[in-house]
């Protein structure tokens, strides 16, 4: 068996991994053009050694772009068996991710069964869990204590966590100084936050980064390097305090690449769609082309109720100008943990913004089910158009329940005999056209 620690590891010694090779035959991309990119830090496969029912996928902007479903369980809403049909849910409707960000109960079982059961990457958010494990208050964990929930994240299977790495005491003056309007909106971010301020102690993800790295190198976990400052409104996008944590997540991302750790960068967050692109530009500058993970970004705050909308505008942007990987919004965002159908709405508007910017990014492949609905409606064969949506059900339930009054089963009731495609069918063949 060839010898190496990581997907990145593998990479810069030439070895083709099976994960590389399977990852490779779904990008339609040579196995060295990949291995070659894996080597570099720009695709991350995020594979840890003991999710053995992994079907894996790459990360990366030159890729598909990817889509993360945030799950789990909390002190009002506890029930993992709902949870756990959400995932299943999310994983047939095509997202590539779960992330459990369960914050009550006894969260290691379900954190087990995902990575036994799921064949989608796992993530976590260790802080989070980090109360719940101990069951003893912020303030009164130690440094050690983070840094062992981490090692049993590895242990469990989890493939990816997010570290809230980029945030330190220097921070701390920062956002008393710059007076955001929204301070920190980031759940793990303010725990950190929180735990310096009660302790006076530095960030311990910050300080003890190297042994962290010695734990993801062993389980080939990869680190989310996660935006504590992301902006939480549209007033704080792009400040000192946001820019200021991606130049050290950046040098994060130099010192996990020199222990063969794969590394994903994650972004905003609330953005204006005219500062996208350039949040993702210096994104890519800063951390060396790392796949970059924004969640949204949204790009108006007063939507609650179709946050999944103002989700999915700002996704395309970014994804179009660089992003990797998208973590959904529910129409749920900012109001209340999302049921089964928000959980759906969510996926269904992210991956319409993955897919109209791997479009636009001329992904090969990508706009192939676009020509084939095409096809479809052109000779209105609406079990072949049904075949081509995202959500076939919902189209053929619209549909079936407003057909037309008359027997036209090649249009709808939108148009009936006015129907544009009909026309144009019987003109181009020269047969008489009846509206009437």
């Amino acid at each position: 068996m060839e010898n190496y620690t990581t997907q990145m590891d593998a990479a810069r010694k030439g070895i083709i991994t099976p994960q590389i090779k399977i990852v490779a035959e779904k990008e339609h991309m040579a196995v060295e053009a990949l291995r070659d990119l894996v080597a570099k830090g720009q695709v991350a496969i995020c594979a840890n050694k003991k999710h053995t029912c992994l079907n894996p996928e790459g990360v990366g902007s030159m890729l598909r772009t990817k889509i993360n479903v945030n799950l789990g369980v909390s002190r009002d809403c506890k029930d993992y068996n709902i949870e756990m049909e959400k995932v299943m849910s999310a994983v047939n409707m095509g997202a590539e991710a779960i992330m459990d960000l369960s914050s009550h109960g006894n969260t290691q079982p379900f954190r087990q069964k995902l990575t036994s059961e799921c064949p989608a990457m796992i993530g976590t958010v260790p802080i989070y869990d980090s109360v719940i494990h101990y069951q003893r208050d912020l303030a009164e964990l130690t440094a050690k204590d983070f840094i062992d929930v981490v090692r049993l994240h590895a242990e469990d299977g989890v493939d990816f966590v997010t570290l809230h790495c980029g945030i330190t005491r220097k921070t701390i003056d920062q956002i008393k100084k710059h007076k955001r309007k929204m301070n920190i909106v980031s759940r793990g971010g303010s725990l950190v936050f929180a735990w310096m301020s009660m302790t006076g102690q530095e960030n311990p993800f910050y300080e003890y980064f190297d042994e962290i790295l010695d734990i993801c190198e062993e389980y080939d976990v990869t680190i989310s390097l996660g935006d504590a400052c992301r902006p939480g409104c549209l007033a704080d996008a792009t400040d000192v305090c946001q820019i200021e944590e991606l130049v050290r997540l950046g040098e994060l991302t130099k010192r996990a690449w020199a222990h063969n750790v794969q590394v994903m960068v994650e972004g905003p967050g609330h953005v204006p769609l005219n500062q996208i692109a350039a949040n993702m530009e210096v994104q890519k500058t800063l951390c060396m082309g790392a796949p970059f993970y924004v969640l949204g970004p949204l790009v108006t705050d007063i939507a609650p109720g179709y946050d999944h909308i103002t989700s999915a505008i700002g996704g395309a942007v970014a994804a179009m100008n660089g992003a990797a990987f998208l973590c959904y919004v529910t129409p749920a965002e900012h109001l209340a943990l999302p049921n089964v159908d928000d959980v759906k709405q969510g996926i269904i508007a992210s991956k319409i913004a993955a897919h109209a910017a791997d479009i636009a990014k001329g992904i090969p492949g990508a706009r192939d089910i676009d020509d084939k609905m095409a096809d479809a409606r052109r000779v209105l064969d609406w079990d072949a158009q049904y075949a081509c949506a995202l959500d076939p059900a919902t189209a053929k339930a619209i549909r079936d329940s407003r057909m037309p009054e008359d027997d036209h089963s090649d249009t709808c009731s939108m148009c009936g005999k006015f129907c544009a495609v009909r026309s144009m069918n019987k003109a181009l063949a020269d047969e008489y056209i009846d509206i009437l």
